[in-house]
């Protein structure tokens, strides 16, 4: 019974490390994704030209079709942000699931 448990925790530890990862992921698509949220507002206020960073460089650009790709890059950030959260929320079930059986392992070793 006791390497049962053991396997159990160490899958519980794994399960916690890719939590972790996916929610360090999904800090960073949001704060991605607020950013482009913040380049499409001020490309909304601007009346001057634009434009965008390629690589080391600056190139003048169309305001609507830069708005165009910030848009789709911004719809690509929450579906990925979907995708963690679907997974996240997966790994919580299984980390929920584990600690409950390994409770009731516990608890019938120590009667």
């Amino acid at each position: 019974m006791e390497q049962d448990e053991n396997s159990d925790i160490e899958e519980l530890r794994a399960l916690e490390h890719h939590l972790q990862n996916f929610l360090a992921q999904k800090q960073i698509i949001q704060v991605e994704s607020q950013e482009i949220s913040n380049a499409l507002t001020e490309l909304a206020k601007t009346k001057d030209e634009v434009y965008k960073v390629l690589g080391a460089m600056m190139i003048k650009t169309d305001k609507d079709s830069l708005s165009k790709e910030l848009e789709e890059k911004k719809k690509l950030a929450q579906l990925r942000i979907n995708s963690i959260e679907k997974q996240q929320i997966s790994i919580e079930e299984r980390i929920e699931k584990i600690n409950k059986e390994l409770a009731v392992k516990i608890n019938k070793t120590h009667k």
